[in-house]
């Protein structure tokens, strides 16, 4: 699994006209599943977001986690996080899960990320074509791969 992950002070997610989710100040996660990611990613991957430090405590350094702000997750799919750009210009996505595999995972991966957050997590569709809007604070963005967990 792959992730972009972007503290903001908001965002929102559009599919045509209808605004599907919103939030105010947290993170914007856009998941990546590929085919060989498991429940063991996702366990490793929400514990990990949950309990990233990157919110400013009163001194203004980043040291708290989404959690202690109160904030909000937006979770939204992309595939292409897995895209392959090696060869040529067209990016191919032979790693990136089916939505047989990949739709299970995700909903699994907000159902996770609830747990640990006690509380409800936002999501867009997967699938859809979406319009995702944002103001990155900071600006911060982080990428994380549960194939390399250095």
């Amino acid at each position: 699994m792959r992730v972009i992950i972007q503290r903001v002070s908001e965002a929102a997610v559009g599919i045509g006209e209808d605004i599907v989710a919103r939030i105010g100040p947290g993170m914007l996660v856009l998941l990546g599943i590929e085919s060989d990611d498991g429940p063991g990613d996702v366990e490793w991957l929400t514990k990990k977001i949950v309990l990233l430090r990157i919110f400013d405590d009163a001194d203004g350094v980043m040291n708290l986690p989404v959690t202690e702000i109160n904030g909000d997750i937006l979770v939204v799919s992309q595939f292409t996080l897995h895209a392959m750009v090696k060869k040529g210009n067209r990016p191919a996505y032979i790693r990136a899960a089916r939505p047989g595999q990949a739709i299970p995972l995700y909903q699994s991966f907000i159902r996770q990320l609830e747990a640990n957050m006690g509380k409800k997590v936002y999501s867009g569709k997967f699938g859809a074509e979406m319009q995702v809007s944002l103001v990155n604070d900071g600006p911060v963005t982080l990428f994380i791969d549960t194939k390399n967990k250095e």
